[in-house]
């Protein structure tokens, strides 16, 4: 198979930058030798170990998994809506760009403390979540409307198309791009002001909370392995929803 070398040496380039930073990691840990300071990665590797022996750890992943997709999912919903609409009538347009100036321009930080008071401390990470997510959700559906063609439209419309089957068959095929594109972004987001939620919010169970815990109690090596299980999360999750949107159009997801 001729397509099978390139992805090899693919797979083994991808490896070998691994190791690479793995001993550039390893390197700078031997040269500042304290694990205050920079643990090395074996020291992160025991230090996940047994994390993943404490049964209070997987609570904390699960109910931050659960926070997050909820937050992103909302999040995408609104800022999906929200797009449709400003693209619809330029009032609605008018009437919210300076709502999404706004969360543009607000540090995180401001969102976390205000949802902090107002809401209960579990659901403050989801909300953020979404709220960070808005417009990146708003940017891209809203670009995509505006990038279709007109004479699609118009042709759905004189052959009598359904709403639903425009939906299907005009719609979402159009703006799938622009959809994975909101994916991409704002997962990532979605994740970091999250996580960054829990960290100052400090629910019962959270990834947030251990690397609180970890960053009070001077264990730098628990606060790596939280941050790693956090960026594995967040990868795994992207993926995921890329290769899913993928499927569903018969696309292949080559990344």
């Amino acid at each position: 198979m001729p397509s099978s070398t390139p992805a090899k040496r693919n797979t083994l380039r991808k490896v070998a930058v691994a190791l690479l930073w793995l001993a550039l990691w390893a390197g700078a840990a031997a040269l500042v030798g304290r694990d205050l300071l920079l643990p090395g990665p074996v020291t992160t590797a025991k230090t996940l170990v047994r994390l993943m022996g404490d049964a209070a750890f997987w609570r904390g992943c699960a109910a931050t998994l659960l926070r997050i997709v909820t937050g992103f999912l909302l999040g995408l919903l609104c800022g999906g809506l929200l797009g449709a609409l400003c693209w619809r009538f330029s009032f609605c347009n008018a009437f919210f760009s300076p709502f999404l100036s706004i969360i543009k321009a607000t540090p995180v930080a401001s969102f976390i403390l205000l949802a902090f008071v107002w809401i209960r401390v579990n659901h403050v990470p989801a909300l953020i979540a979404s709220i960070i997510v808005v417009p990146i959700a708003f940017t891209n559906i809203s670009g995509g409307l505006a990038a279709m063609d007109d004479k699609l439209r118009e042709m759905a419309y004189a052959f009598g198309m359904r709403p639903v089957a425009q939906l299907r068959y005009l719609y979402f095929p159009s703006l799938r791009p622009y959809l994975r594109a909101a994916v991409a972004a704002g997962m990532g987001m979605a994740w970091k002001s999250g996580v960054a939620a829990e960290v100052l919010c400090t629910p019962k169970y959270a990834l947030g909370s251990t690397m609180y815990r970890a960053k009070i109690y001077l264990e730098t090596p628990e606060l790596l392995a939280a941050t790693a299980v956090v960026v594995v999360l967040s990868f795994l999750l992207e993926k995921a929803a890329l290769r899913l949107m993928g499927a569903k159009g018969g696309e292949k997801d080559d990344a």
